[in-house]
């Protein structure tokens, strides 16, 4: 009786240890996924940053960049409104002199309706 009471101590204790050794193992898996999941998101991050340069990279070279687009407009935009003030200065007077002339310049003449 006392041998079968020391081998279900035994028994029990192999159990234990069996446990104990499984929540590790189950321990140690659910650590290495976390680690697994951060490393494959930081090298998302590398390869997204990566093909983003890449990109930017592309994009000045076949448009050239932003800045240079938006200069180059904003300089011909300087350059057509100036030439449109000094056309507009240029033609003012005799635009004016024509536009009084036209107005100024009253034919009296009968209704048609009056003429019958």
């Amino acid at each position: 009786m006392a041998s079968q009471s020391t081998g279900i101590q035994q028994l029990l204790k192999a159990e234990k240890q069996a446990a104990e050794k499984v929540s590790e193992a189950r321990k140690r898996k659910a650590k290495r996924l976390k680690q697994a999941k951060e490393e494959a998101q930081q090298e998302i991050e590398q390869y997204r940053a990566q093909r983003e340069a890449q990109y930017k990279k592309y994009e000045e070279s076949v448009l050239g960049s932003r800045g240079d687009m938006e200069s180059k407009i904003e300089a011909t935009t300087r350059v057509k409104l100036k030439e449109l003030e000094t056309n507009m200065s240029k033609n003012k007077e005799v635009a004016l002199k024509r536009l009084l002339d036209i107005v100024l310049d009253i034919k009296p003449e009968l209704h048609e309706n009056w003429k019958k």
